[in-house]
């Protein structure tokens, strides 16, 4: 395994880099920063908002060989890092991103300033599962995966109300590299990091979808409970906020709601 190459978009208007605190935002798998478009352009005005693609998905090069989700975090990093070096940021991420929050606050604490983990969970699926869609992907492509993801990623009646949003983020599942897309799947099979939320110190913010059958609410229950559950050990403290009416893509299902309890929540910790 190596650490992969990520890419990034500022979601923010241009203007010298550092000017405001860097947030720093996360994808979910077969998306691309399509996902974070509207709540970073909501929350530019205060932040550097800086959006990263999954290796082979949006401006992110494809991946020529495996990597785990801790590796994705040290990509985050050395972004960052080529940004900003030694810079501490703000993150957010959703689903694989929000995966791979938790292993930034786990093993890169002292670079975050808070952490937003959104429609994800310590341990996401069953490897079995994540195995067979990686050999499925590998076989045929992507848009194999299509329907299936518009029916987990979006709550009932979301693609009639914004055709636009729900296309574009299925156009960049379609675009996406089958090879990279099966690397993601095969991350996610060995990711489980529920016994490690304990260590994680920076403040947690877990937002979940009421609708979201993916990561359901128990899940941002277990990261909150599990990094509340160390803070008697110097551990940090997370708060859980759930949403009626979103599924698996929060920033694009609700992004004035989700930029401001982002906001809210920056601000209680101190930007």
């Amino acid at each position: 395994m190596a650490r992969p190459g990520i890419k990034a978009v500022l979601l923010s208007p241009p203007r010298p880099l550092g000017e405001k605190p860097l947030l720093v935002a996360g994808p979910s798998l077969g998306t691309s920063t399509v996902l974070w478009t509207e709540t970073g352009a909501l929350l530019g005005t205060d932040f550097d908002v800086v959006a990263w693609d999954l290796p082979g998905h949006g401006v992110s090069p494809a991946a020529t060989e495996g990597f785990d989700v801790a590796e994705l975090a040290d990509a985050v990093v050395d972004l960052v890092d080529s940004i900003a070096p030694g810079a501490t940021f703000h993150y957010a991420g959703v689903s694989l991103g929000g995966a791979t929050g938790l292993q930034l606050g786990i093993k890169h604490g002292e670079r975050l300033k808070s952490l937003s983990v959104q429609c994800s969970g310590a341990k996401l699926g069953t490897p079995d599962g994540w195995l067979e869609r990686a050999e499925s992907v590998r076989a045929q492509g992507t848009p194999v995966m299509i329907q299936g993801s518009a029916q987990r990623w979006f709550a009932p009646g979301f693609m009639d109300r914004q055709p636009e949003i729900s296309s574009r983020l299925l156009h960049a599942l379609r675009d996406a590299d089958r090879f990279s897309y099966a690397f993601c799947c095969e991350a996610l099979a060995a990711f489980d990091v529920r016994s490690e939320l304990g260590s994680i110190t920076v403040p947690t913010q877990a937002i979940a979808g009421v609708e979201d059958g993916v990561a359901p609410p128990s899940f941002a229950e277990e990261i909150a409970a599990g990094i509340n559950a160390g803070s008697n050990a110097g551990g940090g403290k997370a708060t859980l906020v759930t949403l009626d009416g979103v599924a698996h893509l929060a920033p694009a299902e609700a992004p004035g709601l989700v930029a401001d309890l982002m906001r809210k929540f920056i601000a209680e910790v101190g930007e």
